[in-house]
């Protein structure tokens, strides 16, 4: 790319921090995808949430690929028959959209997540919250929720194993913005689920929820399958290249310069602000620039 350019993409600057000093010592500009805020404005740009949504949908569809019965109830004159319970952990975008599909496929869902702000968002789409009082917790400004204590933890995993021991299907979608995903689904849980279950770790990319998770691969522990598939977005390509690409052409017809023929990359603009991670030879996101 020559000097001056705009490089636009999900960069993985976490990381990838040699790619990122290498376009910027080339006076590259790079917008990431990742840092593009939550906010109202930036919604049909916001392509962290749009590959999220596919993510949980097809965390689903997997476990019920994978999990030796159905999930809806059947009523018979063979008799009848119970629906899967599904557990859900983590309840931002990826994590609502599954609990969503596990309740159109016709399962018990519970689900919890760290942030207060979350319950009503379970309740609101059919499934049961799992209370849990760990004291004060909260979001990042990204949407995500704050990494707990170690206090905090003990008292999440205690509640996390008497849910999963009851379950046919587990998914994990915990994320903090910019670190390691927390390791929530610990050995002690999986050794308490029943043999023929599912885990579906939708962190794995991100270092992974599950203990003894593998990525990219179906690890069967004890008789619990653990899938550790990355990228699930792209095992649902076409609908996954479709709403990425709108999400650029939305960012670009936001700040194209008719006038100039170019992007106007202006900082004072909270998006650009916040997305704008290199320029002019310059580091700008302070987290990233102390990864050097």
């Amino acid at each position: 790319m020559p000097t001056g350019s705009t490089y636009i993409a999900f960069t993985d600057t976490f990381n990838d921090t040699e790619t990122l000093h290498s376009l910027n010592r080339r006076q590259i500009s790079v917008i990431s995808m990742e840092f593009i805020p939550r906010t109202t404005r930036a919604q049909k740009m916001d392509a962290l949430s749009s590959q999220a949504n596919l993510a949980g949908y097809a965390a689903v569809t997997l476990a019920a690929s994978h999990l030796p019965r159905i999930f809806p109830m059947l009523m018979t004159a063979a008799g009848t028959l119970s629906p899967a319970k599904v557990f859900v952990i983590g309840a931002g975008v990826a994590g609502l959209q599954s609990i969503a599909t596990a309740r159109r496929l016709g399962a018990v869902v519970e689900a919890f997540d760290t942030r207060p702000a979350a319950t009503e968002e379970i309740r609101s789409l059919g499934a049961k919250p799992l209370r849990l009082d760990l004291g004060e917790t909260g979001q990042t400004e990204n949407g995500y929720a704050k990494a707990l204590t170690e206090e905090q933890m003990a008292k999440q995993r205690e509640a996390m194993k008497r849910a999963c021991a009851g379950a046919d299907v587990v998914i994990t979608a915990a994320q903090v913005f910019g670190r390691r995903a927390p390791v929530i689904v610990t050995e002690d849980i999986l050794d308490a689920m029943k043999p023929g279950s599912v885990v579906v770790d939708l962190a794995v990319d991100n270092g992974g929820n599950v203990a003894g998770v593998s990525p990219g691969e179906i690890v069967d522990r004890k008789g619990v399958r653990i899938i550790g598939y990355r990228n699930l977005p792209g095992r649902l390509a076409t609908h996954a290249t479709q709403v990425y690409a709108s999400n650029l052409v939305h960012f670009i017809e936001e700040f194209w310069d008719a006038e100039g023929r170019g992007l106007k990359l202006d900082p004072g603009d909270e998006i650009i602000d916040s997305a704008l991670i290199a320029h002019g030879g310059e580091i700008r996101n302070e987290k990233l620039r102390n990864l050097a």
